[in-house]
């Protein structure tokens, strides 16, 4: 388990046991940006091979695009739809575009989730992990809260990771997660900071970091040790997050032209899909190893999916683009992805790439409405 956390390994491990029984569990973690919570899922849930785990996250730029945090969790098991109740197979196709018809209920939505689950878990016990809630949409947010407060005996562990619970997720058992102990604050800190440090500079560090892991490894990253021996800089107002995701952005600004773009594309396409992000990079002649140096500086990894290394990277990346290189990559996105299998998606991208009032974006916006009011959504 990761050095300072063996009590919260102990109560996820747990769960895993109650689970493996046949027995089901839901768990709000809940903590600070930083604090580590999708590290100690990740080393909670990453390697239980009795187990069959899937998982999902909340992505800041589809919160307002309904159920696409819930089709990302269960898009691997839409294969058991046939399983369950028409009424409720019908509901989920009609909320994942699968199939037209009248808005579905929401309570029909889900009741097919609690079902679903339910049989995905038959054959082996199940674990979905949802990380980042605070950005899930919220038609998926309801969905899940509701299944979670109803699963009994299936041999189901939901877990969702959020900074602050909100009221979706009510009457789901929640766990906090802190900042790590002084002791291994300060042997974190000794890891990153290999050379000699003042003492009250280290003492600053820790106060200011409030054992936070995230800002422990990256703020004193970018700084030299002559800086580091002078002080660490005058006090800030900026919340603790801010000052991560200035870390992170000055490392980001190193990056050669050609890299910020490719880091810039994947920032803007929410999906996480690594071939529609290389087809946008092509479009705009990048080569595949535009994407090394932000590999190399664990920024960003792109394989089977598109991760970041936390997704403040992604915040300060976007955020510190010009509108024009936003528009610029939004337009490629827009021309890579599907409009037949895609079009709400397509729709979004077009809109963030115009400048002004546009007839025939509007028009597609108005059509994605049209889907989403069909798909339930008021």
């Amino acid at each position: 388990m990761l050095p300072g956390r063996e009590r919260e390994g102990a109560f996820l491990n747990e769960l895993l046991n109650r689970v493996r029984g046949g027995h089901s569990a839901a768990i709000v973690v809940h903590g600070e940006a930083g604090v580590g919570k999708t590290a100690l899922l990740n080393e909670a849930f990453g390697s239980v091979p009795d187990m069959r785990v899937v998982r999902a996250a909340g992505v800041e730029s589809e919160m307002e695009l309904p159920f696409a945090g819930l089709q990302q969790l269960c898009v691997s098991m839409l294969g058991h739809l046939g399983h369950l109740p028409p009424p409720q197979a019908d509901a989920l196709r009609t909320a994942f575009g699968l199939r037209e018809g009248p808005p579905p209920d929401r309570f029909l939505v889900g009741l097919a989730v609690l079902s679903l689950l339910s049989e995905a878990a038959r054959g082996q016990p199940l674990v979905c992990v949802v990380d980042d809630c605070q950005w899930l949409d919220q038609a998926s947010a309801q969905a899940l809260a509701f299944a979670a407060r109803r699963i009994q005996a299936e041999g189901v562990l939901l877990a969702f990771a959020v900074r602050e619970p909100g009221q979706d997720l009510e009457g789901i058992p929640r766990f906090g997660v802190e900042g790590l102990r002084d002791r291994d604050a300060r042997a974190l800190l000794r890891s990153v900071v290999r050379w000699p440090l003042d003492e009250q500079v280290r003492e600053r560090i820790l106060a200011e970091t409030r054992g936070n892991p995230l800002a422990l490894l990256e703020l004193p990253r970018g700084l030299s040790p002559a800086e580091l021996a002078g002080g660490f800089g005058l006090p800030r107002i900026t919340s603790l997050s801010g000052r991560i995701e200035e870390s992170f952005l000055r490392r980001v600004e190193a990056l050669q032209e050609d890299t910020w773009l490719v880091v810039l594309i994947a920032a803007a396409e929410p999906a996480g899909d690594p071939a529609l992000v290389w087809r946008a990079a092509a479009r705009l002649g990048l080569a595949r190893d535009a994407v090394s140096s932000a590999g190399a500086e664990g920024l960003l990894r792109i394989g089977r999916h598109v991760v970041f290394r936390h997704p403040l990277v992604r915040s300060a990346v976007y955020g510190a683009s010009s509108p024009g290189d936003r528009r610029r990559v939004h337009v490629v996105l827009a021309a890579e992805t599907d409009a037949e299998r895609d079009p709400d998606r397509r729709a979004w991208h077009l809109a963030q790439a115009a400048t002004g009032p546009d007839e025939g974006v509007a028009a597609e916006l108005e059509r994605s409405a049209a889907r989403a009011q069909g798909r339930g959504v008021p």
